[in-house]
């Protein structure tokens, strides 16, 4: 059994340093320097910010929910429906 345990450490540990230095290889080492061509826009305010990534999100789904509402209720005829 204690081989078992030692194979399972094992093969946890190699996934772990593999998922590790996947990460590390994808980190933006180089983030700060420009590309040529490279034009950033000035940066979102905090208001722009949550309005563009909180705001308009729940009022978007807020209007679909609401779209789907109606359209269920105008879908229904007025009295009893027969299965």
């Amino acid at each position: 059994m204690s081989n078992k345990v030692n194979k399972n450490a094992l093969r946890a540990g190699t996934v772990t340093a593999g998922a590790t230095l996947m990460m590390l290889l994808s980190s933006p080492a180089f983030a700060l320097t420009r590309d040529d061509g490279d034009d950033p826009g000035p940066g979102l305010s905090i208001a722009e910010t949550l309005g563009l990534y909180v705001a308009a999100p729940i009022v978007l789904f807020l209007v679909i929910a609401a779209l789907v509402t109606i359209g269920d209720k105008s879908g229904k005829k007025s009295g009893s429906r027969t299965s």
